[in-house]
């Protein structure tokens, strides 16, 4: 592939008289293959595996100053130099790039990382919304697409902390277009996309999409409305159910109808896209099990409150009421929760309490109901294959995974000086 050659090129100049930055990156390219560890000792690594013998290098040139200098020299290049190697590597091992999976993660730091001391040119270290939920700590994020086939990682972008997710979609794309050249191109991602601007820029881009909507985004009477009668079963088998009986497998249904996304503005442009209506019996039953063990947990707490009213702790309607709306909240059952209390003759409270049953099968009816868009023509991909094609979106998060395991992990122990990139 060329690594070296290819980082001399974008990077010449600074090259000590011994190694040059493309040596330098290669051989910790090897290190993070054979040997994951602190960017620290090098050398010794180096004389462990042979270095000299295998790119010439001598390991005691492989000191923390010529790395760090070489490091420096590839951050104002890092997405030119990616996306030359990636493109490479697809024409050298013909990798299928006209369905990428693109996904965003948060990698979180610890220390100080303060914004002074960061240099303008990169993404800054910063505080965001973290996968993680360590809001306490500073991060920077990544976004990654991989190619369907295989789930090779095809091309990558650090952003700051602090970017939002939804407004880096169309960027990320860029790159891998060009990539896939003058073939169709199919983004598979999550839903961030789902947005006006988002949708609108994808589509004066000519790059076709898959991504679910978020669940906000269609009301539970949307659902309760359809058909699982008339719904198609999808031909496909997650692997975890290869070895299960016919009657425990998951199954899926899908139907379609048409989504017009609109913009704040009135002259703005409405699209129609098509919607895909999933139903999983997985989904369905999981959601079936969380609704009862909060209802279960709910009837539990609410026996107890009335069996406490005029006690010692809840003498008062009002104190009974506030410990029924905690439960409710709790429990996540204020929808359906139905409580009344009432006083005897001598002014002591009782409660009654039941859940809605009417509530509760408006709940049922929409279980295991999700919906996705796509701007794919209906003469490519039929619902179906839409949500197949949807179904390779765990490649990437398995890769991801890799990017994070520790006993893979290449941690860095050196600091980050403003020079550098995260």
């Amino acid at each position: 592939m060329d690594v070296a050659g290819i980082i001399d090129e974008l990077c010449p100049g600074g090259a000590s008289a011994h190694l040059t930055h493309g040596q330098v990156i290669e051989a910790l390219v090897a290190s993070r293959l054979t040997s994951p560890a602190p960017l620290v000792r090098v050398g010794d690594w180096a004389r462990t595996w042979a270095v000299e013998e295998v790119f010439d290098i001598e390991p005691d040139l492989l000191n923390d100053d010529r790395l760090a200098r070489a490091l420096d020299a590839i951050a104002p290049e890092l997405e030119r130099i990616a996306g030359t190697v990636g493109a490479r590597a697809i024409a050298e091992f013909g990798i299928d790039v006209s369905r990428l999976h693109w996904d965003m993660t948060s990698m979180s730091v610890h220390g100080a990382f303060p914004d002074n001391d960061q240099g303008e040119r990169y993404p800054v270290i910063g505080y965001g919304h973290p996968k993680d939920r360590r809001v306490d700590l500073k991060q920077v994020q990544a976004g990654l697409a991989v190619s369907a086939d295989g789930g090779i990682p095809v091309h990558v972008r650090v952003l700051g902390g602090g970017a939002a997710e939804a407004s880096q979609v169309v960027g990320a794309m860029k790159d891998p277009q060009d990539m896939a050249g003058e073939q169709d191109f199919l983004m598979v991602a999550d839903s961030k996309p789902v947005s006006y601007a988002n949708v609108t820029a994808l589509l004066a881009a000519g790059v076709d999409f898959i991504a679910p909507v978020p669940a906000a985004q269609v009301k539970d009477e949307v659902y309760a409305a359809l058909d699982l009668a008339q719904a198609s079963v999808v031909d496909w088998l997650p692997e975890r159910d290869a070895r299960k009986p016919a009657g425990e497998r998951e199954v899926y249904r899908v139907l379609e109808d048409v989504h017009t996304p609109t913009g704040p503005r009135k002259r703005d442009p409405v699209h129609r896209l098509r919607r895909i209506l999933i139903h999983s019996t997985a989904v369905a039953a999981g959601q079936r099990q969380a609704r009862e063990k909060r209802l279960a947990r709910a009837r539990e707490e609410m026996d107890k409150l009335a069996g406490a009213a005029g006690g010692r702790h809840y003498k008062t309607r009002e104190k009974i009421a506030a410990r029924a709306g905690v439960i409710a909240a709790k429990r996540r059952v204020t929808a359906c929760l139905r409580f009344s209390i009432t006083t005897d003759e001598d002014g002591t409270p009782a409660l009654a309490w039941h859940f809605d049953r009417d509530v509760l099968d408006a709940e049922a009816a929409v279980d295991g109901w999700y919906a996705m868009l796509t701007s794919i023509p209906a003469d490519r991909a039929d619902p179906a294959r839409v949500l197949i094609h949807y179904k390779g979106q765990g490649t990437v998060e398995r890769r991801y995974h890799d990017f994070k395991d520790p006993s893979r992990s290449h941690r860095s122990s050196c600091s980050t000086t403003g020079a550098s990139p995260p």
